[in-house]
């Protein structure tokens, strides 16, 4: 146990099986899909984390009373694959300097980079209680520090006050400004990316097949199957080997298949290419694509347009399409700050990383102001992001 406030206690999980999913839950991690009980479950009983992986369970949960107050999707990290916000330079300027920087105590959803909470808590003060307790934690067992990645901009603030490093990174996300259609969306545009993105459509739409986007029932094994082959080719290709295992899918299809979409583009019978989505409360985060053949702009239609329509069919605030892709922008999706945490158990690292990251957010910034100059956005219309 570890204490971190008045009659506030912490401990430490090696499996999320050790909670009940009603109390993990019940802290706010459902507003999520990415924090809820069963997709963290479907990631350890799948075999995608765990033993091997380099992602290894150590949950956190805070108890007042006895009682469940908060939680943290916590893990030690033996590398630093599979979190999109990079510090192998810091790992090896540990290193040069004589220090072990791996294992790390990392609070994130694996593989997975979408904004959502890490500190899952209503009350701030038990918020402020997990992150005293990762440092404690990470001093303690001797690691090199304690990361949050994908946090709110709320616990961003949080983690600052408690001493932990800010770091800012970007995004591309289309927001949804009370569209009734796509054309909706494509009047706010120039004339020029309006038209440029209605001749792509076309063009994509005339592949040969048609396009299908599926949800809850409509998802049959078949469509996963597919899916994985998909999959298989895209992760292969971008990281070597795919970090989901095919059991993970299978669980995906038991346990989660309302919060999926999955949009396929099917020819001859059968599907040529795929792009998932998970359905959150108020967005639709796109994730992972793939394609058995290729088709000029298929790719744009799948993970990007239709995206957006079925945002706006099912009024949802915004769509996040993962990680990079300036390619993004043309297509209405704008910058948007990200936000992660950083603690160094060692003062000199610590003020290093420091330095380096207060140039970092403000190199962002400008990035940032320089793309939102070039959206597709009409100069009368909206363009922030």
């Amino acid at each position: 146990m570890f204490p971190a406030m008045s009659e506030l206690a912490v401990s430490v999980l090696p499996a999320i099986s050790g909670i009940h999913a009603a109390e993990w839950d019940g802290c706010g991690a459902g507003a999520n899909p990415f924090t809820t009980h069963r997709f963290l479950s479907a990631l350890e009983q799948s075999g995608s984390v765990g033993e091997g992986t380099g992602w290894h369970p150590s949950h956190l949960v805070a108890r007042l009373d006895g009682q469940v107050a908060g939680v943290a999707p916590c893990y030690l990290k033996t590398d630093s694959q599979g979190e999109y916000i990079f510090d192998h330079g810091w790992a090896q300027a540990y290193a040069r300097a004589g220090g072990r920087y791996y294992p790390k105590l990392q609070c994130a959803v694996p593989f997975t980079p979408v904004t959502g909470p890490r500190l899952i808590a209503p009350d701030p003060a038990v918020r402020r209680g997990l992150l005293a307790a990762m440092a404690q934690i990470a001093r303690q067992s001797g690691l090199s520090g304690a990361h949050v990645t994908f946090c709110t901009e709320n616990e961003a603030g949080l983690g600052e006050d408690a001493g932990f490093l800010p770091r800012a990174s970007e995004q591309f996300h289309w927001l949804n400004r009370g569209y009734a259609t796509f054309d909706d969306f494509l009047a706010q545009l120039s004339s020029r990316k309006r038209k440029a993105i209605r001749k792509e459509r076309e063009r994509a739409q005339a592949f040969g097949g048609s396009i299908r986007s599926l949800t809850g029932d409509q998802i049959l094994p078949e469509h996963w199957d597919a899916f994985w082959t998909f999959y298989q080719d895209t992760g292969g290709r971008k990281w070597g080997r795919p970090y989901l295992t095919r059991a993970f899918f299978e669980i995906l299809h038991h346990t989660m298949r309302d919060d999926c979409l999955l949009v396929l583009a099917e020819r001859d019978g059968r599907p040529v290419a795929g792009a998932l989505n998970l359905i959150g409360r108020d967005a639709l985060y796109g994730r992972y694509w793939g394609c058995t053949q290729d088709h000029p702009f298929l790719h744009f239609e799948l993970c990007y347009h239709q995206a957006i329509d079925w945002a706006i069919a099912h009024g949802l605030s915004r769509v996040e399409a993962g990680a990079q892709g300036e390619h993004k922008l043309a297509r209405g999706y704008m910058p948007a700050r990200t936000h992660s945490l950083h603690w160094l158990a060692e003062p000199g690292f610590h003020n290093a990383v420091a330095d380096y990251l207060d140039r970092e957010r403000e190199a962002v910034g400008e990035e940032m102001a320089i793309l939102a100059e070039l959206g597709p956005f009409r100069r009368s219309g909206l363009r922030d992001a």
